[in-house]
């Protein structure tokens, strides 16, 4: 289904070592017409849209933060995965939200490049939300079959050179962060391929398995166990170092690609014109999940990296990204949807 008429279905429908801590409060101050939040809040549970399926790069995170920002918050944190279209339909439900501080999106990079490359989503997320906080970081991990002739990250380029934008490659969908890797080595490389778009980081493995495309880049918690297992051959990763629990695997930067370096992220929003009380403590609810060992030990084994931001860095890094992106459409090296 077109990822338009998915979304307006889906709308139709009832609805490692710790990173330094960084960023304060915004200020206090609501914006107009903000609904007043009274000193109780929360006194009910919080909606937490993930815009993502179960078990993914997204998800997991999510997952691990909930049970400390519950305590912290002192109400219960529903986690509703809300997949598909690189994250859009999630962010869709959670744009129609109250902005009362009771929805909060979880979301990756897609959330900014949705806006940006696929017209007609019915919201802008630059005006729809406010960024509250970054979690953490993912890197990602450039994968073939184990079967695959392909070897070397070399290897996949001379592939896709010979094939001429016929080799398919697998990502969770236009804009998202496997995608905009795959595109930004291909622009540095002066080659093509095809993309096969899925719902999540899970289905795109699955797609790759299944011999559907031929490589993708993933987060670490969909790739890393079949790449143990040998059913996937892991040519790079994403990342300037090498990962610790993958300390065989070169980065792209070592592979002929100085300077190469993208990581996908998870932050947390809330609907445009959300009070600052409800921000500043999910965000401080957030911080203190990060600080938990066994959420650190959990980050580590899967291979993310806590990353917290605070309110205001974290909507100046997603300033930067935002307009990152947007050279990017301006050079052709991202393109719209039709």
């Amino acid at each position: 289904m077109h990822r338009r008429a998915l979304l307006a279905a889906t709308l139709a429908a009832p609805a490692t070592a710790l990173a330094q801590v960084s960023g304060g409060p915004i200020r206090p101050s609501a914006p107009s017409g903000a609904p007043a939040i009274g000193p109780r809040w929360p006194d009910h549970p919080i909606r937490m849209i993930v815009a993502w399926p179960p078990g993914g790069g997204a998800d997991t995170p999510a997952r691990l933060a909930a049970p400390t920002m519950q305590r912290v918050l002192g109400q219960p944190i529903v986690i509703e995965n809300r997949g598909g279209a690189s994250g859009a339909i999630g962010q869709g439900v959670a744009a129609q939200a109250p902005a009362d501080g009771y929805t909060v999106l979880a979301d990756t990079s897609g959330f900014i490049t949705n806006s940006l490359l696929v017209p007609g989503l019915g919201f802008d997320s630059e005006k729809a939300f406010t960024p509250v906080c970054k979690l953490v970081d993912s890197p990602l991990i450039l994968v073939v079959r184990a079967d695959s002739p392909l070897r070397s990250l070399r290897d996949l380029i001379e592939q896709m050179r010979r094939e001429d934008g016929k080799l398919p490659f697998a990502s969770s969908g236009a804009g998202s962060g496997p995608y905009v890797s795959v595109i930004t080595l291909m622009q540095r490389a002066g080659v093509r391929a095809t993309h096969v778009a899925y719902r999540g980081g899970a289905q795109s493995i699955l797609g790759l398995v299944g011999g559907d495309a031929v490589f993708t880049f993933s987060t670490l918690p969909q790739a890393v166990p079949l790449v143990l297992e040998g059913r996937l051959r892991a040519l790079a990763v994403s990342t300037p170092q090498r990962l610790a629990n993958l300390p065989d695997v070169p980065t792209v930067a070592e592979q002929g690609f100085p300077g190469y370096s993208y990581a996908e992220f998870l932050g947390f929003h809330v609907p445009a014109g959300t009070p600052a009380e409800p921000i500043n403590r999910i965000w401080a609810a957030a911080a203190e999940a990060m600080k938990q060992p066994e959420v650190l030990a959990r980050l580590g084994q899967i291979g993310m990296l806590p990353a917290p931001l605070g309110p205001r860095e974290f909507q100046h890094f997603i300033a930067e990204h935002r307009a990152f992106l947007r050279a990017r459409i301006a050079d052709g090296s991202l393109k719209r949807e039709d």
